[in-house]
């Protein structure tokens, strides 16, 4: 008996497959499409399920079912350590002999996707910041989340040395990325900076070797956008492509998460956060090494903004040259109290945080910015 050919189906086909509300047998009415770099998200009445694009880009490869397999098996194991009643299941999508796709059914397997319960994006922590309802019991029960799960976590064996051959390298990549000339970003403005942040790491270096038995392998992209503060508090949408971008100091981490609930206008915030952190911890972590943490964040988020300076379907470069603009003054502003922090305390045992009111001056000036951008993009 000779099997017919392979029907093809194209992406564009599952694509358009997702998108009808009878696809999912829920009832639901209307399907909400999220395109990002690397995949679609459809939100459902009561789920969304996640495609992985079939493309190429360092250090991501899915070009192949197998590895859009192994990617979407990897996202759900470890974002259930964050979120462990979010992530449901990796869902085959099928096709059958009549061509027809279904989820879950009988047939040639051509694809697969994460399937998570939908969250209100009310109470995710960015929109509940812009719109100022977070309250310190949030914070802190999203550090209890997040303190645990470090405790947990598999340390990351590496010597001192090491460690601070890695974070100098990370500010030596933030500087070449940052000037180089098609991005015609202030070049003196980045070498200012990242040499003032070599300045410090050399002095506190100390300190930071101290630091390098609690990496661990962490979240990777830890932003209030990934953030939920309603029930259960959870963190989603962990890096699960590479376990070394994703391997912190724990402080560093929440530097990160500092660094951009303090650009959505919410210091107080941040400064609970690691305030929670040293308290639920008992880590006793230096203020100057948190200030350098969030200076090196807000570089690094510079360099991920200005990257899009060169997507040519971006018809809003200006945005994007703000959003720079922004996170080195923040790069700058966090090395200064990172600078007096170490001059104040050079055996780094005060754990005090900074001056609330410079924080919250230079915080008021990066929320009416990013409202701007908001009422811009309607």
């Amino acid at each position: 008996m000779k099997r017919g050919p392979t029907l093809r189906v194209s992406t564009a086909d599952k694509v358009d497959f997702l998108r009808r509300p009878a696809s999912y047998g829920d009832g639901g009415r209307r399907v909400a499409l999220i395109e990002t770099h690397f995949a679609w998200v459809f939100l459902t009445r009561r789920h969304a399920w996640k495609l992985k694009k079939p493309l190429r880009h360092w250090p991501l490869d899915h070009r192949s079912l197998a590895s859009r397999r192994r990617s979407c098996q990897a996202e759900l194991e470890l974002n259930r350590r964050l979120a462990p009643s979010i992530y449901l299941d990796v869902v085959a999508l099928t096709v059958n002999r009549r061509g027809g796709l279904r989820l879950g059914g009988a047939g040639r397997v051509v694809d697969w996707l994460v399937k998570m319960r939908r969250l209100p994006a009310a109470r995710m922590l960015d929109r509940a910041l812009q719109v100022g309802r977070v309250r310190d019991a949030d914070v802190e029960a999203v550090v209890r989340l997040l303190a645990g799960f470090y405790a947990r976590a598999r340390r990351i064996p590496g010597g001192p040395e090491a460690y601070l051959r890695r974070l100098r390298g990370r500010i030596a990549a933030n500087r070449r990325a940052l000037c180089a000339r098609d991005l015609h970003l202030d070049a003196a403005r980045v070498r200012a900076v990242t040499a003032g942040q070599l300045d410090v790491l050399a002095a506190a270096s100390g300190l930071l070797r101290a630091r390098a038995g609690r990496l661990v392998e962490g979240h990777g992209d830890l932003r209030p956008e990934h953030v939920f503060i309603g029930r259960p508090v959870c963190v989603i949408d962990c890096l699960e492509f590479s376990a070394g971008l994703r391997t912190f100091d724990p402080l560093e981490e929440l530097a990160f998460l500092a660094i951009e609930c303090e650009r959505l206008g919410a210091p107080r915030v941040a400064g609970s956060l690691l305030q929670h952190y040293r308290r639920l911890s008992g880590d006793e972590a230096p203020e100057a090494l948190a200030q350098l943490y969030m200076s090196q964040r807000a570089a690094t988020r510079a360099k991920i903004s200005a990257w899009r300076l060169r997507d040519r379907q971006i018809l809003d470069s200006g945005r994007w040259r703000e959003r720079v603009a922004q996170y080195l003054a923040q790069a700058a502003f966090h090395l200064r109290l990172a600078r007096a922090a170490l001059a104040a305390d050079p055996e780094g045992s005060a754990q005090g945080p900074v001056r609330e009111e410079r924080r919250e001056r230079f915080a008021r000036r990066h929320a009416a910015q990013c409202l701007s951008e908001q009422r811009r993009d309607g």
